[in-house]
C-alpha cells in the first residue's frame, strides 16, 4: 500500500449541499428552507434569550449599581479584648490557637487583630494583619507582634 492508495471508508464522505441552484437539484427554489415565516429569512430565527417576544429576563432585572471587586481579601476582626478575655499572660496568638479557642472557626481563615478594648496580658501575637492601634495596646502591655503582620 502507498499514500496515494488512500481514500476515505465508503460512505464516510459526503458532498456539500449546494443549496439555490435551480429545480433540478433538488435545493432550488425555497433552498431546503419551505414556505414563509421568521425561519425561512435570511437573518432569521430566534435568537440568544428569546422569549416568545415577552420581555426577556435579562431586561425585566434591575440595573444594580457599583461593582464586585474581584481582588477583595476578606479578613475575621478579631479584637485584642477577645485576646484579653481567652488567653494567657506569655501564650502565642495565631491562627491556629484563635481556631482551637473557638474565636474563628477554621484556621485557614484570615485573621486582622484589631484595636477595641484593653489588654494586660503579654502575648505573642502571629497573625496575617493587624492595626496600628493594636499594635501600640499589644506592646504595651509587654506583647510582641511578629510577622507576618
Amino acid at each position: 500500500m502507498e499514500l496515494k492508495d488512500l481514500k476515505p471508508a465508503e460512505g464516510s464522505r459526503h458532498s456539500k449541499k449546494r443549496v439555490g441552484r435551480g429545480g433540478g437539484s433538488g435545493l432550488g427554489k425555497t433552498s431546503g428552507r419551505g414556505m414563509n415565516g421568521q425561519k425561512s429569512r435570511a437573518g432569521g430565527g430566534k435568537g440568544k434569550g428569546f422569549e416568545g417576544g415577552q420581555t426577556p429576563l435579562a431586561r425585566r432585572l434591575p440595573k444594580l449599581p457599583g461593582f464586585k471587586n474581584i481582588n477583595h481579601v476578606e479578613y475575621l476582626p478579631v479584637n485584642v479584648s477577645r485576646l484579653e478575655e481567652k488567653f494567657e499572660a506569655g501564650e502565642e496568638v495565631t491562627n491556629a490557637t484563635l481556631a482551637a479557642k473557638g474565636i474563628i472557626k477554621h484556621e485557614s481563615d484570615l485573621v486582622k487583630v484589631l484595636g477595641d478594648g484593653d489588654i494586660t496580658k503579654a502575648l505573642t501575637v502571629k497573625v496575617d494583619k493587624i492595626s496600628a492601634s493594636a499594635k501600640a495596646k499589644i506592646e504595651a502591655a509587654g506583647g510582641k507582634v511578629e510577622e507576618p503582620c
